[in-house]
């Protein structure tokens, strides 16, 4: 009996430890989720300015021309 005791109160601390690690996994998965946001944006961004420069280049280009 005494020795089932202590199987139950080992697998009560292993569900505890487990617990304690899904919680602060999902606190890193909030924060990394975040993160992947500002990169999509940022890349967004740059996606933009390239292009504008581009375009402005062209246009550029065009004038010099005609």
């Amino acid at each position: 009996i005494q020795e089932n005791i202590d199987k139950v109160s080992q697998r009560g601390a292993r569900l505890d430890f487990l617990q304690g690690k899904t919680d602060e996994l999902d606190i890193q998965s909030k924060g990394f989720q975040q993160d992947a946001r500002k990169v999509c944006k940022r890349i967004f961004w740059e996606y933009i300015k390239s292009r504008m420069c581009l375009i402005g280049a062209v246009f550029i280009l065009l004038l010099v021309m005609v």
